[in-house]
C-alpha cells in the first residue's frame, strides 16, 4: 500500500487569446499527446492582455495509465531528464518545455507555428480512491500522503531522472 504510482499527467497549452492561434495549439496538442484537447475559459477580463472573461484562451488533455507513462518518458527526453528540486511538490512535480519541437518525432512546420506547454505529473498511493469516491467519502491518513522525498527517491530509481538543486 505505501508504492506510489503516477496518477494523472496534465499538459496544459495557454495561448492567450482565442481564435485560429487557439485552434493551431490544441492540433499540436492532439499530435503530442493523442488525444482531444478541451479548450479553457478565461476567469477574469485583463483589458492590458485583451482577455475578455469567459473567452477560450488555453487547451489542455489529462492522460491516465499506460498513456501518462508512455507520454512522460517522451516529456521527460525534452529536458534531458533533470528536474529542479523547487518544482516538486508534495504529491506533484510539473517542468515545463518552452518548444514543442523538442518533442521526439515532431517536425517543425511553419504554417503552425511553435507552442510551449507545461507538464503536471499527479502521484497517489493505492487507496486514494478513498478520497474521491461519491459513497463514504473519507480522508486519507497523514502517513499515507504523498510526499516530497517520496517522488524524489521515485523520480531517481524508477524514471531515472536527476533531481537537480
Amino acid at each position: 500500500m505505501k508504492t506510489i504510482r503516477i496518477e494523472k499527467v496534465v499538459v496544459n497549452m495557454a495561448v492567450g487569446e482565442s481564435g485560429e492561434k487557439l485552434a493551431k495549439a490544441a492540433k499540436v496538442l492532439e499530435q503530442i499527446t493523442g488525444q482531444k484537447p478541451k479548450l479553457i475559459k478565461a476567469k477574469k477580463t485583463i483589458r492590458d492582455f485583451g482577455i475578455r472573461k469567459g473567452e477560450n484562451i488555453a487547451c489542455m488533455v489529462t492522460l491516465r495509465k499506460e498513456k501518462a507513462i508512455n507520454f512522460l518518458l517522451k516529456a521527460l527526453q525534452t529536458i534531458d531528464y533533470k528536474i529542479k528540486e523547487k518544482s516538486i511538490a508534495d504529491n506533484s512535480f510539473s517542468f515545463g518545455v518552452p518548444e514543442h519541437i523538442y518533442f521526439p518525432g515532431v517536425k517543425y512546420d511553419p504554417s503552425i507555428g511553435i507552442f510551449g506547454f507545461d507538464v503536471i505529473v499527479v502521484f497517489e498511493r493505492p487507496g486514494f480512491r478513498v478520497k474521491r469516491r461519491r459513497r463514504r467519502r473519507n480522508k486519507v491518513g497523514k502517513k499515507h500522503l504523498v510526499t516530497k522525498k517520496d517522488i524524489i527517491e521515485f523520480l531517481e530509481k524508477i524514471l531515472g531522472v536527476k533531481v537537480v538543486k
